[in-house]
């Protein structure tokens, strides 16, 4: 943008620069031309004196003397004629060949020719009618080399070229310095957005900055930043107190549940197990609220963890709350570490398992994986797959928001939140979650985190 403004700024002056520099550089020739063509018209008025007296006199030698000289001294050929154009006297010169003698002979000074580019200019020529008491006796011709004027005209135009060179190099310069003093206020709204989109939610712009038509732009922008602080701050405050609040009645209500669980019948064992397993679920979902509502701590909790051993461990736990599932984990033993924080990985798997474990029939199977992935194994993935109906592809880029549902699951419990937790949760972590419908039927869902001395290629492993 900076470079567009400069240019905008820069080719108007370029231009300006263009036409009074040509303007500018053909007076200059024309003057230096004038001058020398005075300088000469002034030779040619004292010859005439010397002339009118030779011609007066029949004596071609009274100007002969005259006439070599200027050659001697100012290397310039002259000649006179008399008045029927004959040759009079002349230091080398011959007048037949100088066409503007016609004009003087005929009363006329010759005009010089102004309009001559130094590459074209050859010679000045200089004609002067010689009168006698109002009759004209005769003409005075000089004719001198142009190569003093086109080196003059040189001079000149390079004076003036090297002038406007240094214009445009100081317009550049101008155009660029401006160019920065306008947009420093749009780079510092650029660069203040992205601390804001980066959790830095108090970042702001100098007021005093760029020209004043945008400072209160400045000025509303920082007044915006502070209200999405503002609100971002209740929430979390609120994400963060409702979470603390509901887990004290939420651990009363699994123990009552433990301890009805000792009274109640054998037949009613499924039951409880069911109540547990939503106790159980419901306080993950507390985690990852507690979680989300703290960047800071959820970034700052990252450390070295083996992906296999977590996701075993994970799966040992569930096993007892998938009643009439399998759990199938493909473990071939090797570690595959990565640089998280576990609590958001575990919150991200339990939500994922939770969801494939709720909408596989019973008697389904949910296969779990552990994956190295990436462009030279920059991410791990952790694979889970159940074996339900699945979803329609239309609506697969719809599982991960927030509180949706496919209408075809409308029986099922839930709220809705396990799956857009799970992806902001690993997208904290420089992750991402991937939804895909296998073969076969069901859906398959990609947890994706950066694997160990990766943490660069975050960027590529939530695509």
């Amino acid at each position: 943008m900076r470079t567009r403004l400069a240019i905008i700024l820069f080719v108007p002056c370029l231009l300006v620069l263009a036409l009074l520099g040509t303007a500018y550089a053909g007076t200059v020739a024309r003057a230096n031309q004038q001058e020398v063509y005075l300088d000469r018209l002034a030779d040619a008025g004292y010859l005439v004196v010397t002339a009118r007296q030779s011609l007066t006199a029949d004596d071609p030698a009274i100007v002969d003397g005259d006439l070599e000289r200027y050659r001697e001294v100012y290397g310039v050929d002259a000649a006179v004629v008399d008045q029927s154009g004959a040759l009079w006297a002349s230091n080398g010169l011959d007048p037949e060949a100088v066409d503007e003698r016609q004009a003087a002979l005929a009363g006329r000074r010759g005009e010089a020719d102004l309009s001559a580019l130094p590459w074209k200019a050859a010679r000045v020529v200089v004609a002067e009618p010689v009168y006698d008491g109002g009759d004209l006796v005769g003409a005075v011709v000089t004719v001198s080399d142009a190569d003093e004027i086109s080196r003059t005209i040189w001079s000149s135009w390079g004076l003036l070229l090297a002038g406007g060179l240094a214009m445009c190099v100081l317009a550049v310069v101008i155009a660029h310095r401006t160019a920065g003093w306008v947009l420093r206020p749009v780079r510092a709204v650029e660069g203040a957005m992205g601390e804001i989109g980066r959790g830095r939610l108090d970042a702001r712009i100098p007021t005093a900055v760029g020209p004043p038509e945008l400072r209160e732009v400045i000025t509303r922008f920082n007044a915006m930043a502070a209200e999405v602080e503002h609100s971002m701050h209740r929430q979390q405050e609120f994400v963060s107190n409702a979470s603390h609040e509901l887990r004290n009645p939420l651990n009363a209500l699994m123990l009552r549940v433990e301890d009805l669980a000792l009274s109640m019948p054998a037949e009613r064992a499924t039951e409880v197990a069911h109540v547990r397993a939503e106790a159980v679920r419901m306080a993950h979902i507390l985690d990852a609220l507690l979680l989300l509502a703290d960047d800071a701590n959820l970034a700052a909790g990252a450390q070295e963890l083996d992906v296999t051993e977590l996701v075993a461990r994970r799966v040992e736990s569930w096993r007892l709350l998938a009643v009439g599932r399998e759990l199938r984990f493909d473990d071939d033993g090797e570690g595959v570490w990565t640089e998280v924080n576990p609590i958001a990985l575990e919150c991200a798997f339990d939500a994922v398992l939770d969801n494939a474990v709720k909408f596989s029939p019973h008697g389904g199977r949910v296969d779990i994986r552990v994956d190295v992935a990436g462009p030279s194994g920059s991410a791990v993935e952790v694979v889970v797959r159940d074996h339900g109906a699945g979803v329609p592809p239309e609506e697969l880029d719809r599982l991960a928001e927030r509180f949706w549902r496919s209408p075809g699951h409308s029986t099922v419990r839930g709220s809705g939140l396990g799956l857009a937790i799970a992806s902001e949760l690993l997208a904290t972590g420089g992750g991402g979650l991937r939804l895909a419908l296998p073969p076969g039927g069901g859906l398959e869902v990609r947890l994706r985190v950066p694997a160990l001395g990766h943490r660069g290629a975050a960027a590529q492993v939530g695509s």
